[in-house]
Formats: C-alpha cells, sequence, structure tokens
C-alpha cells in the first residue's frame, strides 16, 4: 500500500459540506412525471455497498444509521434480497431519491448476483423483496418479475462500489461480470459512476487524515488502474471512506460522500429528465 502523497490534490474537493448537503436535500427530478430518482448500487461483496446507504442516511439525518445490514466477517455477500432505501431528512421528509442495494458479484459462475438479474434491475423488471438465487435467474414467470415497468421502477444511475484496499487483486472474473453489467446499462443510456471505498485501509496517510485522499498517488493510481479495466472514465471515480467506524459526524469524511452523490444526482437528473 503506498504513502506518497502529492504537493497538491488531482481533484479539488469543497471546503464547506452545506452547499452539497443542501442540494441533495432539496433536489427535486425536473422530470414532473417522476416521483423519484432511482440509484442501484452494485459491486463485489465486501466492497462496502450497504455501509455506503447508511453512511448517506447518517449524513442526511444527523445520526449514525444501520438500516442496511452489514457483515463485516461474512466470506459472501450478506443481502440476499432487493430492497430499496429511502432516504430522509433530518426533518423526516423523504428525499427525492432512493437507492437500490443488492447482492454482490463473487468469481465463481454459481455464486453472487447473476449478471442477467442485474439487467432486469436496470430495466425496472424486479419487484421490492425479490431473492436473488446465483445460479438461476429471474424469469418472466416468476412473482417478482414487473412485465410493465414505470418510469420510477427503472435505474436511473448506476454506481459501482469497489474496495480501495483490495483492488489491485480482484478477480478477472469480476472485473468482467462488471465490465457486462456496465455495457448493458451503457445500451440503455444509464449513467455510471464509481466509488472507491476503504480509502482508508488502503493509504495510510489517508488513515491519519482523510483530507489527503485526493493527495495520494496510490489511489491515483488506483482510480487509472480501474478506470482502464472498466471502461469507465476517470472523472466518474470518486473516492470516499464510509461512516462505518464513527460515531460522531467527521465534515472531511461527509465532503467525500457529499461530492460523490451529488455527481450521482446530477447524472442521474439528466438522464431522467431526457426520458
Amino acid at each position: 500500500m503506498g504513502s506518497v502523497l502529492s504537493s497538491e490534490p488531482w481533484r479539488p474537493t469543497p471546503k464547506n459540506n452545506q452547499e452539497n448537503l443542501k442540494f441533495v436535500k432539496s433536489y427535486r427530478p425536473r422530470n414532473n412525471e417522476a416521483n423519484h430518482l432511482r440509484i442501484l448500487i452494485h459491486g463485489p461483496i465486501g466492497a462496502g455497498k450497504s455501509s455506503f446507504i447508511n453512511s448517506v442516511d447518517s449524513i442526511l439525518r444527523g445520526t449514525v444509521s444501520s438500516r442496511a445490514l452489514t457483515d463485516a466477517i461474512s466470506g459472501s455477500s450478506f443481502t440476499k434480497h432487493y430492497k430499496t432505501y429511502q432516504m430522509r431528512t433530518d426533518s423526516g421528509s423523504d428525499c427525492s431519491f432512493v437507492f437500490n442495494d443488492i447482492m454482490g458479484f463473487e468469481k465463481e459462475i454459481n455464486k453472487g448476483v447473476h449478471v442477467e438479474d442485474v439487467k432486469l434491475v436496470l430495466k425496472g423488471h424486479v419487484r421490492e423483496g425479490y431473492e436473488f438465487i446465483p445460479d438461476s435467474p429471474m424469469r418472466e414467470s416468476d412473482q417478482y418479475y414487473e412485465p410493465s415497468p414505470a418510469l420510477d421502477d427503472r435505474v436511473h444511475v448506476m454506481v459501482s462500489v469497489v474496495p480501495a484496499d483490495t483492488l489491485s487483486i480482484m478477480s478477472d472474473q469480476v472485473v468482467r461480470k462488471m465490465r457486462e453489467v456496465r455495457l448493458a446499462a451503457s445500451d440503455l443510456g444509464v449513467p455510471q459512476l464509481v466509488i472507491l471505498t476503504k480509502i482508508d485501509q488502503a493509504c495510510p496517510k489517508v488513515q491519519q487524515n482523510v483530507e489527503n485522499a485526493y493527495r495520494s498517488k496510490y489511489l491515483k493510481e488506483q482510480v487509472d488502474n480501474f478506470s482502464a479495466n472498466l471502461g469507465i472514465p476517470v472523472n466518474c471515480v470518486f473516492l470516499v471512506r464510509n461512516c462505518d467506524t464513527e460515531v460522531n459526524p467527521n465534515d472531511d469524511i461527509n465532503a467525500l460522500i457529499l461530492m460523490a452523490l451529488r455527481q450521482m444526482i446530477d447524472f442521474g437528473d439528466d438522464f431522467l429528465n431526457d426520458l
């Protein structure tokens, strides 16, 4: 793991979180036919997908959240069902964006979420509560299959969550699955972003001070490499440290999350507005 820092950050970060926080709390879709923006979170097992949802929830509500259950020791995906998380502010009002959490990818063919199921999720064909079966993708005869998805059922922006501390040893099989899903999303016109989690475990300097995230040469190298492997532009890859070890708000950690979240909403709303 590298610990060398650049003299200047390779991407600017906001000095004040209030503008981004106000934006995400007050966001409303420009498309009047949509009730919300749907953000799909996917990636390999153990990447911190559910922890990211909890982190956003904690920032918006101003208190530690654990609505999306996580497991720090399981060697397989802890998330088994298709679930929607409605975000709410500290005043109790609903935000106009939701997250969907799904089973993680694994390198074995018959383990982890099936690629074909993720493709159906993108199109809005999967109903709430569907249980993912790794070796048996959903069929149209399934009771959880939605034959006529509404605008709100579709995914409006897809976010790949990958762990920075093990990114260099991520299996080729998982990368291939993620790339297949990426190509399917691209065919649908769905915008995509990547967030690298566990950046503090990947870089000692970031563990000391999270403000060093965008000065870390090691993390910049990981961003460049994964961008090339997945085929996604570098400016669509963001660094995040989840709030899963925090008991009190941390403005520096929140700044990274809010910057990524705002980009998700901006990308997704552009797509939604064109539908």
